[in-house]
């Protein structure tokens, strides 16, 4: 029978399709807030205050000695391996749970566990006072346990939240929120810390205090948004301590049936160690290894010259992302990713020869650029690459995750380890090149490969 009305049907296909479009755009926003949220911690306990105030409290400087359950080591060296630590606990974690909520549809409960053990953590940093490293590096660790947790689910919501072609657009908008979240809150710390309290470990203390508040309130607007997840059909229900290794490794088979996405994820992993390593030792670099003229002679940085470069970087990686989440499209992924690799090798080299304050700050606004930029195009760049059809965006993202954590695990310690033989940090710096050479040539054999392989569901 004809339609009477086609003007009005036409309406009520409008209106749902303008509902529908709405409905997704609150998600889609609710989900970048995650990264408004949570980013805080990784800019006031990773890369600014907590490493100045822990520095200041272990001993004044980056070289001393300090006791931890009664066994010494140097103060930046057990931090550092405290970090390891913690990347490889979650790494082993990552895929008996991402497994779990693949199976049970219920990907954003854990998703809170991670998120509300993180927040606490922080909160519990409030305690961390001179002579307390124990409170100090557990807290820490339990802190970075928490963020890392948290991001495997989070990440694996993209794929289901946004078509191919929103992807970068949606992953750049994540980031975007995260530091412009993370910068609100570090200025907030900002004016405790610089109030002149008569305790001097309040101010810092009453930062990680605020982080912890700050991830765990905003935080909310993601879960009430972010849908729970959906159970993986005909699922088989076993021990789920070995099914979850089992998930992983259906997918890693899956992965090895698709030449380009295996190449790309070689790729990540080496480029990755690098970028990661960076991030996380900046400060302590800047601490131990460049100079400041003050009266005639040159000094060492201080807290209070350092956590302006970090800031530098974070407000410069606000457009480093969106710049390259631009052209990315005009150029495609890979290319984009293979440019912003060299610029890193560049920064590397620049960082060898760093010995000023001055030129530490121009060089924060190099990485800046270049940081924000490829962790956005990279969880873009993987999402896009996932086979069509699948269900199972968790257990990828864990594969994605673990790659991650482990190439944090392995720069680190390499990190560490060549500072403490060769006695200089910037022997370390030299080292990370490779680990970008490497990123960089499996780069270029992944866009050398075309072939994608339809995927089929087990």
């Amino acid at each position: 029978m004809k339609n009477e009305f086609p003007c009005f049907e036409t309406c009520i296909i409008s209106s749902s399709f303008v509902a529908d479009m709405k409905k997704n755009n609150k998600v889609q926003t609710a989900w970048a807030m995650y990264d408004w949220a949570n980013s805080a911690y990784n800019l006031v306990i990773t890369s600014t205050i907590f490493p100045a105030y822990y520095i200041a409290v272990t001993g004044g400087n980056a070289d001393s000695q300090i006791s931890f359950f009664g066994w010494r080591a140097g103060n930046s060296a057990l931090l550092e391996y405290s970090l390891s630590l913690a990347y490889l606990v979650i790494a082993i974690l990552s895929p008996i749970l991402s497994a779990i909520a693949d199976y049970k549809g219920n990907k954003k409960t854990y998703m809170k566990a991670y998120c509300y053990l993180g927040g606490l953590a922080c909160i519990g940093l409030y305690f961390f006072k001179p002579g307390q490293n124990e409170i100090g590096i557990l807290f820490s660790m339990l802190a970075a346990i928490g963020y890392c947790g948290s991001l495997v689910f989070y990440n694996s919501y993209l794929p289901e939240i946004a078509t191919p072609a929103e992807q970068d657009k949606l992953s750049a908008k994540g980031f975007t929120y995260g530091y412009i979240g993370s910068v609100i809150l570090q200025l907030i710390c900002f004016v405790f810390i610089f109030s002149g309290f008569e305790d001097t470990s309040f101010a810092p203390r009453l930062s990680f205090l605020l982080v912890g508040l700050w991830w765990i309130a905003f935080a909310q607007i993601s879960f009430r948004y972010l849908p729970a997840g959906t159970p993986q059909e005909g699922a088989k229900q076993g021990n789920v301590w070995t099914g979850g290794f089992r998930e992983l490794g259906k997918v890693w088979q899956q992965v090895k049936q698709m030449p380009r996405l295996k190449t790309y994820l070689f790729a990540f992993f080496f480029y990755s160690m690098g970028v990661q390593t960076v991030m996380l030792a900046a400060t302590i670099f800047g601490s131990k290894e460049i100079r400041k003229y003050v009266d005639g002679k040159w000094v060492a940085m201080e807290a209070q010259d350092l956590i302006p470069a970090i800031l530098i970087i974070q407000i410069v990686a606000i457009f480093g992302a969106m710049v390259l989440a631009r052209l990315s499209k005009a150029y495609g992924n890979m290319r984009v990713l293979l440019a912003v690799v060299a610029l890193w090798i560049g920064i590397c080299i620049a960082a060898y020869y760093t010995y000023t304050n001055i030129q530490f700050y121009i060089l924060a606004v190099c990485v800046g650029l270049v940081m924000g930029g490829i962790q956005s195009l990279s969880r873009s760049t993987y999402s896009k690459l996932l086979p069509e059809g699948t269900h199972e965006t968790t257990s990828f993202f864990s594969l994605y995750d673990i790659m991650e954590k482990m190439s944090i695990v392995l720069g680190m310690f390499s990190f560490a380890l060549i500072e403490d033989v060769m006695h200089s940090m910037r022997y370390s710096i030299l080292a990370l090149i490779l680990f970008f050479v490497l990123g960089m040539l499996f780069l270029l054999l992944a866009l050398r490969k075309k072939e994608i392989v339809p995927f089929v569901p087990a």
